[in-house]
């Protein structure tokens, strides 16, 4: 009996330690998270390594294999944010097209003779939602005593978007009396943003494809796996010594670098951010406002 409850231990002990390393090799932004950023370890990311964890022991008692435990508890873990919806790249590319059709919005309301903050304001209720809570907090603030430039590099900072860097900085320009043609600007900079969406898209749409491959060729494997364990035991018996656990290892390793290698591509490389260190002024408008991150 003891012998019989070894290979379900080292499945325990193993899909545990799969789950920390995970957790571990995760980046994490080295100061404050933009407010856009997930934490480092959500209640969903708890959930799912909980549910990484019981499917390790449901693989180990059912094959008695610690690689099965380790390969189910990774899968567990990491596939549904390989293979599933692109959430990131749909926020992303929401976000650019608020940004575009925010400039487009000061571009109109500057061109009526409002001031820079005033038409700040004045656009804030009708901002596109991806975006609108930073717009709101950026036009509360002059309210509050903040200078406007000080309100804008924090809100440049907030939004960490390198498309969103480009607009506050002729913000930026404007409001330090160096405006020029700001509403010959924004159309340009609304202009760039739609195109990069535009581009965004259609690389999106071509990456689908390869993932719905992913989910054919995985959803397949899985069912083969399955069937046999159901209907053939006995065809995976070698799998069963320490050889057969061994090969079993390097296929899973060779699916796993298959989906790094798969996750990786995906990224869309951000292009660098002309703002990215700008924080001054930060902790007063949180003082003041009482609303930023």
């Amino acid at each position: 009996m003891s012998m019989q409850l070894t290979p379900i231990l080292l499945g325990l002990v193993c899909a545990a330690g799969l789950t920390l390393i995970l957790d571990g090799l995760r980046r994490r932004p080295a100061g404050p998270a933009p407010a856009r950023h997930r934490p480092g370890f959500t209640a969903a990311d708890r959930t799912r390594a909980l549910l990484a964890a019981a499917a390790g022991v449901g693989a180990a008692l059912a094959t008695r294999w610690p690689v099965a435990a380790i390969l189910t508890a990774a899968a567990v873990w990491a596939l549904p944010r390989i293979l599933g919806p692109d959430r990131e790249s749909r926020q992303d590319l929401a976000r650019i097209e608020a940004i575009a059709t925010w400039a487009e919005l000061l571009r109109d309301t500057l061109s009526s003779a409002a001031g820079l903050e005033q038409a700040i304001a004045a656009t804030a209720p009708v901002t596109p939602l991806p975006i609108r809570a930073h717009v709101q907090t950026l036009a509360a603030a002059p309210r509050a005593g903040i200078r406007l430039t000080d309100a804008l590099r924090v809100f440049a900072r907030d939004l960490a978007d390198p498309t969103g860097d480009l607009v506050v900085r002729a913000l930026l320009q404007a409001a330090g009396y160096h405006g020029g043609q700001l509403t010959d600007c924004l159309s340009s900079l609304a202009s760039t943003a739609r195109e990069q969406a535009s581009i965004r898209m259609r690389v999106t749409t071509k990456r689908a494809a390869t993932r719905t491959t992913a989910r054919m060729i995985t959803g397949t494997t899985v069912a083969m796996i399955l069937g046999l364990l159901v209907l053939n035991r006995g065809f995976l018996a070698p799998y069963g010594t320490v050889t057969g656990q061994i090969v079993l290892l390097a296929v899973g390793g060779i699916f796993t670098a298959g989906f790094v290698w798969m996750a990786r591509t995906s990224r869309i490389q951000q292009p660098p951010r002309i703002l990215a260190n700008a924080n001054p002024g930060g902790s007063v408008i949180v003082a003041a406002t009482g609303r930023l991150a």
